[in-house]
């Protein structure tokens, strides 16, 4: 028999790093940021303590992380789902229901936000650089007059993006504080404020 391949709790691989950081993000949801230790986390992903620390240094490092995957999952989502803006409506629909169901992520995002808002904080150029990336693809959806056409009057693909942001953040962020709250209706109403009704659609 050839010798099998060893897989030891210190092998830094992409897979490794992946269900730590799975396995963190089932504790940071389930447990709260406070209450969710490395030990738990390590265990959950089937590796020692001192392993864990040899692909993240603590805890702060990994939960930058987990907000990091669950960022990327969600922007390739949107690439996917949404090529026009009648289908941003739906899709922000589904994007807040699945945010509702994992409060706790939701919170420790708003909150890092906040704490990288200081140029110093390690998060600070990943959050800086998330947000102009965020503003491009947004503006990059009215490549041409008649796509700009479907805007408001008077407003321009830049400036949207910057509302967009600022009213599915600011909007989140009232939800955490009061989870009665509905913030559905008022994104979806935005987005009916923000574009032109398609003619072609409304003929349909």
């Amino acid at each position: 028999m050839g010798q099998a391949k060893v897989r030891g709790p210190y092998a830094k691989t992409p897979a490794r790093r992946e269900e730590i950081v799975r396995a963190a993000r089932e504790s940071f949801a389930e447990r709260g940021y406070a209450k969710a230790s490395l030990r738990d986390i390590a265990e959950r992903a089937g590796i020692t303590h001192a392993g864990l620390l040899h692909h993240f240094r603590n805890k702060d490092e990994l939960l930058a992380e987990v907000l990091a995957d669950r960022d990327s999952e969600e922007w390739q989502q949107g690439l996917d789902d949404v090529d026009s803006p009648d289908q941003l409506e739906p899709y922000l629909t589904r994007l807040i229901r699945h945010h509702q169901r994992a409060p706790e992520l939701m919170r420790l995002w708003i909150e890092l936000a906040a704490a990288a808002s200081r140029p110093d904080h390690p998060a600070h150029t990943y959050f800086v650089e998330r947000y102009e990336r965020s503003r491009a693809q947004f503006a990059d959806g009215f490549p041409d007059e008649k796509a700009r056409a479907r805007l408001r009057e008077g407003v321009g693909p830049e400036n949207a993006a910057v509302l967009f942001q600022a009213v599915l953040n600011g909007l989140q962020l009232q939800w955490i504080l009061d989870q009665d709250l509905d913030i559905v209706g008022p994104v979806t109403d935005f987005v009916r404020l923000l574009f032109e009704r398609d003619d072609a659609e409304d003929a349909r």
